[in-house]
């Protein structure tokens, strides 16, 4: 019972995560630029805007949703519940946003949906919330993403395509979002064993500073891009950040048998080919309705 109570958090997070996301962008775009040498009057400039407070606001609840069901459910199958969030994302960007979601992008749902079924039905019996980890892992995989992420945030100094930056502070943000929750499950697993002085951690820092660097490349990242492929590319990072750190980290279970992997090896490169296909350029329409 504790698993389905995780996996049903994990669907109310992904539909508060994406409606959250879908305000800051649209109150992003009526900020001043982000400019991390000047973090204050960043932040600042962000919460003016009236959509971006509220898309803040709507993001809180889901990160409490989150760290709820991650409380309670191994974190692979939290982030492989929350991967359905694309499918959630182009909904509500048509239905309320007014965006247009053409041929290609459908395409790109049903690989996300066809996979994520293909994900759970390999997932082996699991019971407890996996929350115990290996030191020496977490801090190589840990490291491994933030280094990841800060080649993405300076990737256009780099010589990466300026048209795409925005698309790579997205997939920074995401795997930094990934950064604090691997680091949360972590912290959810020592205040069970330890209580309130399990917190007392350095993965309490590590969460704390991967989500204020996440924080601004999304901004940045929703100011230079446009809202629906910056969002499922943050998406898309943090979720597969998530699920290898969940098996990598936790040791969450695989399949036992080869039929089960190569289900899942097919099932990740359908996530992956919907990663592709849904992030193509999306406009509003011309008269975008007020969001509901």
């Amino acid at each position: 019972m504790t698993l389905e109570i995780g996996i049903l958090l994990a669907l109310a997070c992904a539909f508060a995560t994406n409606l959250g996301f879908l305000y800051k962008h649209r109150g992003a775009c009526a900020a001043p630029t982000v400019d991390v040498r000047h973090p204050l009057r960043a932040a600042k400039g962000l919460f003016k805007s009236k959509w971006f407070a509220i898309g803040m606001g709507v993001a809180v609840g889901a990160w409490i949703l989150h760290v709820a069901a991650l409380a309670l459910a191994p974190l692979s199958v939290v982030q492989a519940v929350l991967s359905g969030g694309i499918v959630l994302l182009a909904v509500m960007a048509e239905r309320l946003f007014g965006f247009e979601v053409g041929r290609r992008q459908r395409i790109g749902v049903l690989c996300t949906a066809v996979g994520l079924v293909a994900l759970g039905v390999t997932l082996p019996a699991s019971t407890g919330s996996h929350s115990h980890f290996s030191v020496t892992a977490m801090i190589a995989f840990e490291g491994g993403l933030v280094g990841l992420g800060a080649l993405l945030i300076i990737g256009k100094r780099l010589g990466g395509p300026a048209e795409h930056h925005g698309i790579m502070l997205g997939a920074a943000s995401g795997v930094l979002f990934g950064v604090s929750d691997i680091a949360i499950k972590a912290l959810t697993g020592l205040a069970g064993s330890a209580g309130v002085m399990g917190l007392l951690s350095p993965w309490l820092l590590m969460a704390a500073l991967a989500s204020v660097a996440a924080f601004y490349a999304s901004a940045r990242g929703l100011q230079d891009g446009e809202a629906v492929p910056v969002i499922a590319t943050t998406a898309t990072a943090a979720n597969v950040s998530c699920i290898a750190g969940g098996i990598i980290v936790f040791g969450d279970p695989l399949p036992g048998d080869a039929l089960g992997v190569i289900v899942q090896v097919g099932a990740f490169v359908l996530v992956c080919v919907a990663a592709f296909l849904t992030p193509a350029p999306i406009r509003a329409a011309a008269t975008a309705p007020a969001p509901a």
